[in-house]
């Protein structure tokens, strides 16, 4: 018998999925100026162009909203790692996600409204949230405004670095996206934690 438990409030389920359509279109834009062949168009270079701007400045909102809201409600405790046995919780989880997910293990660590995130959870998600994204976020503000950067770095231009900087952040937000997608899949039934950020009830 399943147990419920809330743990999203409706803020954080909206931010969520504008978040997660914000980094699609950006994906699937930003793909398109980068690999800008006549032969692999996905989006025109002056419509991806233009839809890149502006969905690079509504995650900057949504980003804002995100910071400010975590710090209002105190939800951005979820996001600290907690130091008491948390490399033998991370042991733990590393075990259940490499091993014991695909033996019908128990998770070790469930969400509760204390603690949304297992150890692993925690330190990845604050490394995407509060590092990875405002290297994306900034050096994608100073492209759209390329006064804002410096001259020259290292006898360089100055964008260069700040194009390699967004292109690195990128490549890890793409690849946190698949990889949270694929343990999206993995709860009580393989649409439990996608309704989760529906409904904001955890089912395990």
């Amino acid at each position: 018998m399943s147990t419920r438990v809330f743990i999203l409030p409706i803020w954080i389920r909206i931010w969520h999925w504008t978040n997660a359509l914000l980094i699609i279109i950006l994906s699937v834009s930003g793909a398109s100026l980068h690999f800008a062949d006549p032969e692999l168009v996905l989006v025109p270079f002056a419509l991806a162009a233009r839809i890149h701007d502006l969905a690079g400045l509504a995650l900057v909102a949504a980003y804002s909203f995100f910071a400010i809201a975590n710090v209002v409600t105190g939800n951005w405790w979820q996001y600290v790692p907690k130091p008491e046995g948390f490399i033998k919780k991370c042991v733990r989880q590393v075990r259940f996600y490499a091993w014991g997910i695909f033996h019908g293990e128990i998770p070790p660590y469930p969400p509760t409204p204390k603690n949304n995130f297992n150890a692993m959870q925690q330190i990845v998600y604050w490394f995407i949230m509060y590092l990875v994204m405002p290297v994306l976020l900034i050096t994608g503000v100073i492209f759209m405004w390329p006064d804002l950067a410096p001259k020259s770095v290292f006898g360089y231009d100055g964008l260069m670095p700040v194009a390699v900087l967004h292109y690195l952040a990128a490549l890890v937000i793409v690849s946190f996206m698949f990889a949270h997608i694929y343990l999206g899949t993995t709860g009580h039934k393989i649409s439990t934690h996608f309704k989760m950020m529906i409904t904001g009830w955890h089912e395990h």
